[in-house]
């Protein structure tokens, strides 16, 4: 195993634990804040969650000896951020994430579910997806009218990363973020100290279980995290020529989101944006061998998570739209994937339109989400327009 390790692979092993974590972590706590998580509790859940993604992104490339990306479910994190708080608060968000876990947990050991899951069209899928999107997607407009001074640096240096090179857009901007935090905020009320804790102080919240929950949040929690990561996931680690067995890798971390679950972790899955960057040449001359950079990105968000008290007290001292801002650009990327995606073929662009309104609309219906709804609108559309299709070509 050893003898594998190379430079090409530990270099984009650290570039893809730098961009994958700079890219996400505000979504991360917006989703955590907005189930109302108090700081301490944000902080502990975004310690646990790049903690199993640590764990995760070493222990499966050791076993299968591919470059077997893990990260924390962005767009399941954007999908919180957009949902209103529960009655049960905190509590019966962290129920509704153990919930969620439990289902990913049953599609590792029950392949049928897996296939349930995997029978429902792309272009709905992404419609899903880009509606789920939506609302954190006009947060930084939103925020561009509202506090214009703060937001424009940010936005200029994710312009200047993005013409430059994609990979490099959100990691300028958080770093223009940083800036406008220290010149432009007023932060002496709520200023950081010198003797400020790394670690967060564990603080777990007791979880509430609830039929609402179930279907509120976790259910389309756990759609959104096997459709918009866990299946492209896949899909880019086949397409660079590795071999891939779903099942165990569903289940190890459908097992690592349960364990973390309680202390407000999301769940973690399969990545398609860092395991893209890890499986290509730039890792290694050697595919054998490109592993080694899915376990060099695991250690760094190992020493990362350890750094989760002092970015969300860093992310406290900003006003609440920037920081929805910065997380609304770094999902701008996967917005205009989705979309291109949901249309993608010509005779069916009803059913992804629908789902994608619904999903985007924030309505429930008997206490479930637009999110759940807008697959079950979208798929009986899609089967009509399949059968009639199928009709007049007779």
């Amino acid at each position: 195993m050893f003898r594998d390790f190379s430079i090409p692979a530990f270099s984009m092993g650290l570039l893809a634990a730098f961009v994958g974590y700079s890219a996400s972590f505000a979504i991360v706590l917006a989703g955590l804040t907005a189930m109302g998580a108090t700081g301490e509790q944000a902080a502990t859940g975004l310690f646990f969650a790049t903690i199993g993604m640590g764990i995760c992104s070493i222990w499966l490339p050791a076993v299968t000896r591919i470059p077997a990306a893990v990260a924390w479910s962005t767009p399941g994190a954007a999908f919180l951020a957009a949902s209103a708080t529960l009655p049960g608060g905190f509590g019966e968000a962290v129920g509704a994430l153990i919930f969620c876990a439990v289902l990913i947990v049953l599609t590792g050991f029950i392949p049928t579910v897996g296939r349930i899951v995997a029978a429902i069209p792309k272009p709905i899928a992404n419609g899903l997806l880009a509606g789920v999107l939506l609302k954190l997607c006009l947060a930084p407009a939103v925020a561009l009218g509202s506090i214009p001074v703060l937001v424009l640096p940010v936005l200029v240096a994710w312009l200047i990363g993005l013409t430059w090179n994609r990979l490099a857009a959100m990691p300028l901007a958080v770093l223009a973020f940083l800036v406008v935090l220290y010149f432009a905020v007023d932060t002496s009320g709520n200023a950081l100290h010198a003797d400020t804790a790394w670690l967060p102080v564990f603080t777990p919240a007791v979880p509430v279980f609830t039929t609402q929950s179930f279907f509120f949040i976790a259910l389309p929690l756990y759609l959104v995290t096997m459709a918009g990561q866990n299946i492209p996931g896949f899909a880019v680690l086949e397409l660079n020529g590795y071999p891939v067995e779903r099942q165990p890798l569903i289940r190890k971390t459908g097992l690592v989101s349960l364990a973390f679950a309680p202390f407000g972790s999301i769940p973690v899955n399969m990545s398609a944006i860092t395991a893209a960057m890890m499986a290509g040449a730039d890792a290694g001359r050697d595919p054998a061998t490109r592993y080694w950079a899915a376990i060099t990105s695991g250690i760094v968000y190992v020493l990362l998570a350890f750094a989760a008290a002092l970015v969300t007290a860093l992310v406290s001292l900003a006003p609440l739209a920037l920081i929805t801002a910065v997380a609304g650009l770094a999902l701008v990327p996967a917005l205009v994937g989705s979309i291109s995606a949901a249309f993608s073929e010509p005779k069916q662009l009803e059913a992804p339109a629908l789902t994608f309104l619904i999903a985007a609309s924030g309505m429930t219906l008997f206490g479930v989400s637009g999110a759940f709804w807008g697959v079950v609108v979208g798929a009986l559309i899609w089967l009509s327009k399949t059968l009639a299709n199928r009709l007049i070509d007779r």
